[in-house]
């Protein structure tokens, strides 16, 4: 009887240890998996935003002027942009609009035509995209003589 409760006792310490070093593995491999998100979701920011900038090009020369919102342009027939892309790199998926005019002191940007959009993420990026290595540096833009806007 005493051997069986000592088989078992090592059998829950090897269980244990078993537990600890698959415990230690995943630690390990997390930030390969972070970093991994990240790098999808930076492929899926360069293909909207490339995406958004090609449709507000084909806007402006079907209207001869930009749209004041993203829904201007979805309401295009036909349609020039597949959907109303959202940021990959925020929770909220809310773009941050580069428009053609500076917007006011108050910095509210609603009414003015979006000739860009940028995120934004103030993460470092994994890629090097248009020379930048942060997201927020981004700018997908039909325009590319803005003012203020430096390559």
């Amino acid at each position: 009887m005493s051997q069986c409760r000592t088989q078992r006792g090592f059998t829950m310490a090897l269980a244990l240890a078993m537990a600890v070093v698959m415990g230690l593995m995943i630690m390990k491999t997390a930030p390969d998996v972070v970093k991994e998100v990240q790098r999808e979701n930076e492929n899926e920011l360069i293909f909207r935003g490339e995406a958004i900038s090609s449709a507000l090009k084909t806007y402006s020369a079907k209207t001869g002027k930009f749209p004041t919102s993203l829904e201007d342009v979805m309401k295009l027939r036909p349609r020039i942009l597949r959907q109303n892309y959202k940021d990959p790199m925020t929770r909220d998926g809310d773009w941050d609009f580069v428009t053609q005019v500076q917007p006011g002191a108050s910095g509210n940007k609603e009414g003015l035509p979006i000739v860009g959009v940028r995120s934004k993420s103030t993460l470092n990026s994994i890629h090097i995209y248009q020379n930048k290595t942060l997201v927020r540096d981004w700018m997908f833009t039909a325009d590319q003589n803005l003012l203020g806007v430096t390559d």
